[in-house]
């Protein structure tokens, strides 16, 4: 149970504290806070901060254990601002409770106590770990023995060598952050190796790691199953402060690996526990005290089960429910101080007066002023509250020294000085006394009211306090401005929307003061800066401010109200604006009397927004449609009285939502909000189904097909189709049922069907209120077969050295059994296997086809296949044929030093060679990728040589029918510039000027010779 405790203080007060009456005590604005330093870091500092907002200026003085720090030149302490600084701190020498004091003429404050602690983390012992042996599918651990330590360490394992980290392989492994051992539900044969406990330490500046000596695992074999029997038990008892997070650490031995699971045996398991819920480790974060009771760990599996309870109870560190405030009390009057602060287990509350240590609690006297301190502890933490106590003095508060004030209105002037005890107060004017009239009233505050002012008012007023203590005044200077007016106030409009329209409003003012516009609508202030806004502000002279309303909208109707505004008064004047509109969304729609294709309506009106509505519109969508359309209606034009409607030409078995629409001379207004979703009732189908088909399939089959119908077309539930048919020109037919909706063929087998035999095939859907129409006979084929004749009078000719033209006689439908498709030509050279012939089809039912992409002056043998969708028929006998053999060419070539002739003698083909019937030459330079064709008729050609030391490339061909003849290869080069070589075979000619080089490559087909 969470404990409020409260203190209260109750103090007589008397004296005088400050020196100065603007002084105040100091207040905490950065307090100190704990850190943990990592022992042995070298030339380190720690800074402690402490900074408090007084006046005047705080000073700084801190305690360590109760005892002062003493800050010397030679000190390793610094006082930076009110930060302690700790220069190379030492655990023996610095650690321990820092608390800082804040000090001025108004008092000294505390701050919490931070504790400066050494973090370390020690090395493991260099002795070797002793070995461990488990038997396999038996639980056992490895435990880590960590060194010495601190704060608290986290745990891995490591499996042979770094970074091999062991993981929880299904819920095998487990590393307990407790302990730090590492736990193993069942060992398995590979489990085998090496293992090294790793412990990492951070602290606030830093992180160390050290890992242990391997331990050896070794496993055998044995494979016993075991039921879970739960090794790692959570505390019975666990205490933790609420807002922080706990865990539980829950794991079991057995085999197979058990299950975890947790519960909260007195209550429902908290959601925020997530997926720890089903973990070796439950996890509660930001603890509250709804999370209190008794938790409990299983483990499960085909063997058995396990459990463990423990209680988990919530604590909490002191927290401020209501904290005292600086109080000003009259001398002999009673002072009621309180703080209430919450916190478990109980708080010790205590006060403090720091300049004179506990708190007074009678006898106060003036020189009891100071700064107070209310303190909460518990074992969690301590806390702390301040304020000040101080006499009141009169200066703080002084009477203004102007105040303006219109004629005609009124004024109020305020006298409150801070004094102690509580002074009595009047005002005067010059020397005459105020007292309450009919236009000047003083109230036991000391505010002074003028009402009606007129010039005559104007002058000086004095507010005078007195008490036991003494006398004090202060004067403010009353000065009286003309009143502001309206001259021209804004009038009533009446507009359109989406048009414009300009409220005018003019006013008059005193001259030494400035003069400001403000517009409300509805009493909404309106912001006139916007720059994309419907309101803006009409640019002028400074007693104008017209407000001009641009593209108004419904919205913008109401009541507008300009305010023409000095420092001292203010005149308004109003005007109603009505905006005409499309009418407003009809409400309250509802369906009523549903059938299976009509529905009925009712609404009631909206606001016509000044312009009567002219009629309605019905606007529908089904579960299968996302857009709202049209819907028919009865009547056809609803007119704009009315507020009812039906709705026809629905769906049968469909579901609906509806919305009205109303509209008026100026448009259609926005949607009544949608009817509640209604589902029309079921009737028989009213439609067949399309798209009735089929063919194909395997032997002996007859494959009908058809387009599932939509669910809007189904008109109820237990949907399905009724299909019959039978073989063209018979008179009985073959029914069948098929239930499923979704259903698009049908397949019929009998063996006794012929290939390609014609049905006449009908369908109708049905459901469970009947049958549909019939759709119209379409007639379906069984299933195909493989042609059974082959095409007869084979003919192969050479058209070139790369193609041929085959020709055939086709065979007769009647021997296809089924739609013949066209023809497959099948080729292969000598001496290869028939199986590997290449194949190419017609598209059509031509006799005859080329084939090309072969390869010159070579005999291929052809036959020639039907086919239809059900494959190819026997072959023909096959044919031979050769390929025409390409002409080659020779080429010389001459050089004059910049330019290279090459020539070629004029190919005359032989026999069995296509006709030459011109010439190509490709060159390219060096550096080039692309060849550059050139198409000559004549056997010459002229190109510059190369410069430099480039080169060029070229290839002159034949060509004819018959294909591009061999390839002539030249390269020709510059080099040195002294003389021409030309290469053919092993013969050299050496000639002046440049040397050029000449490589003459034959091309045949599948050889190559120079």
């Amino acid at each position: 149970m969470l404990c409020i405790c409260v203190c209260m203080c109750t103090c007589v007060l008397g004296g005088e504290v400050c020196v100065s009456g603007h002084d105040s005590g100091p207040v905490f604005e950065e307090q100190p806070s704990s850190l943990i330093y990592p022992e042995g870091l070298p030339e380190g500092k720690v800074t402690l901060n402490c900074q408090a907002r007084a006046s005047p200026a705080a000073s700084y003085r801190w305690r360590v254990n109760g005892s002062d720090v003493v800050i010397r030149e030679d000190s390793h302490y610094t006082l930076v601002a009110g930060n302690l600084v700790i220069s190379n701190p030492q655990h023996g020498r610095d650690s321990g409770s820092y608390q800082c004091f804040a000090i001025n003429r108004c008092g000294t404050i505390v701050s919490r106590a931070a504790n400066l602690k050494f973090g370390y983390l020690r090395d493991f012992p260099s002795e070797s770990r002793s070995p461990q042996t488990a038997y396999e599918g038996a639980g056992t651990f490895l435990a880590c023995q960590a060194p010495a330590h601190y704060p608290a360490l986290s745990y891995r394992w490591i499996l042979n060598e770094f970074p091999s980290f062991v993981q929880p392989d299904g819920g095998r492994w487990f590393v307990s952050q407790v302990t730090g051992n590492l736990y193993l539900a069942n060992a398995r044969a590979n489990d085998t190796g090496s293992y090294f406990c790793l412990t990492t330490i951070n602290m606030d500046i830093s992180t160390k790691s050290t890992f242990s000596k391997a331990i050896q695992l070794t496993v055998q074999p044995d494979g016993q199953k075991s039921a879970p029997n739960i090794r790692v038990r959570f505390p019975s008892e666990t205490y933790a402060l609420a807002g922080h997070t706990t865990q539980l650490e829950c794991f079991a031995y057995g085999n197979p690996t058990p299950k975890l699971r947790w519960r909260k045996v007195d209550g429902v398991l908290p959601s925020k526990v997530g997926a720890s819920a089903d973990g070796p480790i439950l996890t509660i974060p930001d603890l509250s005290f709804d999370d209190e009771g008794m938790y409990e760990c299983e483990a499960y599996s085909s063997e058995g089960r396990d459990t463990h309870q423990g209680r988990v109870s919530v604590q909490a560190q002191p927290e401020w429910l209501q904290v005292m405030s600086d109080s000003e009390v009259e001398i002999s009057s009673e002072l009621h101080w309180s703080c209430v602060a919450a916190g478990k287990p109980r708080l010790i509350i205590r006060w403090l007066q720091v300049n004179n240590g506990l708190l007074k609690i009678s006898n106060l006297a003036l020189e009891d002023s100071g700064m107070y301190q209310c303190v909460a502890e518990n074992k969690h933490g301590t806390i702390y509250s301040n304020a000040e106590l101080r006499a009141p003095d009169f200066r703080l508060n002084p009477v203004r020294k102007l105040v303006p004030a219109a004629r005609g209105g009124q004024v109020k002037m305020e006298c409150k000085p801070r004094a102690a005890p509580k002074p009595t107060l009047f005002w005067s004017r010059g020397t005459e006394l105020l007292t309450n009239s009919s236009r000047v009233t003083v109230t036991p505050d000391g505010v002074l009211w003028i009402y009606n002012i007129s010039r005559a008012d104007e002058g000086k007023y004095t507010c005078f306090a007195e008490n036991y203590l003494g006398k004090a005044n202060s004067t403010g200077h009353l000065s009286v401005r003309d009143a502001t007016k309206i001259k021209l106030a804004p009038s009533n409009a009446d507009i359109n929307q989406g048009e414009n329209v300009t409220l005018q409003c003019h006013a008059s003012h005193d001259p030494t003061m400035d003069l400001t516009f403000t517009w409300s609508l509805n009493g909404v202030l309106l912001d006139l800066e916007e720059p994309n806004g419907h309101y803006h502000r009409v640019e002028g002279v400074k007693t104008i401010g017209d407000l001009a309303i641009v593209n108004a909208q419904l919205s913008q109707a109401g009541i507008y109200t300009c305010s023409a505004q000095t420092v001292v008064d203010s005149a308004v004047a109003s005007a109603r604006l009505v905006v005409r509109g499309p009418p407003g969304p009809p409400g309250g729609l509802v369906v009523k009397s549903v059938n299976e294709t009509a529905v009925e309506l009712r609404w009631s009106r909206g606001y016509d927004n000044h312009s009567p509505i002219g009629k309605y519109v019905i606007m529908g969508r089904s579960e299968h449609s996302h857009d709202w359309k049209r819907m028919r209606t009865d009547p056809v034009n609803i007119e704009g009285n009315a507020e009812s409607a039906r709705v026809i030409d629905l769906r049968p078995w469909m579901d609906y939502e509806f919305q009205v629409i109303a509209s008026n001379i100026l448009g259609s207004g926005e949607p009544s909000m949608p009817s509640q979703s209604i589902r029309t009732k079921q009737s028989a189908p009213t439609v067949a189904p399309s798209g009735l088909g089929g063919g194909g399939g395997d032997r002996n089959e007859l494959i009908i097909t058809w387009t599932p119908m939509a669910r809007e077309y189904q008109n109820g539930d237990g949907f399905g189709y009724i299909l019959w048919f039978r073989k063209l020109e018979t008179p009985s037919w073959t029914v069948v049922r098929v239930p499923n909706a979704e259903s698009s063929r049908y397949v019929y087998s009998n063996q006794s069907l012929s290939p390609y035999c014609p049905f006449e095939v009908k369908i109708k859907a049905y459901n469970s209120k009947g049958e549909g129409p019939f759709s119209q006979i379409a007639v379906v084929h069984s299933a195909e077969e493989e042609p059974t004749v082959s095409p007869r009078k084979i003919n192969a000719t050479a058209v070139t050295a790369f193609e041929i033209q085959v020709s055939w006689e086709p065979v007769q439908h009647l021997s296809t059994n089924g739609i013949l498709r066209g023809y497959e030509i099948r080729y292969w050279r000598q001496h290869e296997r028939e199986a590997a012939a290449d194949r190419v089809r017609t598209a059509g039912l031509e006799n005859t086809a080329r084939v090309s992409g072969l390869r010159p002056n070579t005999l291929y043998h052809v036959t020639v296949l039907a086919y239809n969708s059900a494959g190819t028929g026997p072959p023909s006998p096959r044919t031979t044929v050769i390929t025409k053999k390409p002409r080659r060419c020779i080429a010389h070539v001459h050089t004059d030093g910049s330019w290279v002739t090459v020539r070629w003698d004029h190919v005359k083909s032989m026999d069995n060679e296509s006709t030459v019937q011109g010439y190509k030459v490709l060159y390219k330079h060096e550096g080039q990728s692309a060849l550059k064709v050139l198409d000559k008729g004549k056997t010459s050609v002229n190109l510059p040589l190369p410069k430099d030391n480039g080169y060029v490339v070229l290839e002159i061909r034949s060509w004819g029918e018959g294909g591009d003849g061999a390839a002539h290869e030249i390269i020709v080069s510059r080099d040195s510039g002294i003389s021409v070589v030309m290469t053919r075979k092993n013969r050299v000619n050496v000639l002046s000027g440049l040397i050029a080089h000449f490589i003459l490559v034959f091309h045949t087909v599948g050889q190559k010779s120079i």
